[in-house]
């Protein structure tokens, strides 16, 4: 989870870069109109254009925070020990028992990450 983390981030990074680069690239194309731009300068300004324009305020960061989970009925194997009084001294036997715990909500801690999903 954590190598996703840092690919999403520098993805985020990588898409802010292209929004500052493509940027200036059409502000300068923009302003020079009498000189036509390089086919080349210009192919890659707007794909630059189109693909940071596909994330464009998606991604918003979610804070850490507790969430609730119900987790439905299930079995547990629960060890056990057993203390009995045999002649003058304490026996003591471990051993393991099957128990059913009912469903039940569960809380457990999220992480704050990026949250980009396509709305």
């Amino acid at each position: 989870m954590t190598a996703s983390l840092r690919v999403r981030r520098l993805a985020a990074g990588a898409a802010a870069t292209g929004l500052l680069a493509g940027g200036t690239a059409l502000g300068m194309a923009g302003t020079a109109t009498a000189a036509p731009a390089p086919a080349s300068a210009s192919a890659s300004a707007s794909a630059a254009t189109v693909v940071s324009s596909d994330h464009h305020g998606k991604c918003h960061w979610e804070k850490g925070h507790w969430e609730k989970k119900w987790v439905k009925g299930h079995w547990e194997k629960k060890p056990v020990h057993h203390k009995t009084w045999h002649n003058g001294h304490w026996v003591h036997h471990h051993s393991f028992k099957w128990v059913h715990v009912p469903g039940h909500w569960e809380h457990h801690w999220v992480k704050g990450h990026w949250d980009c999903h396509h709305r």
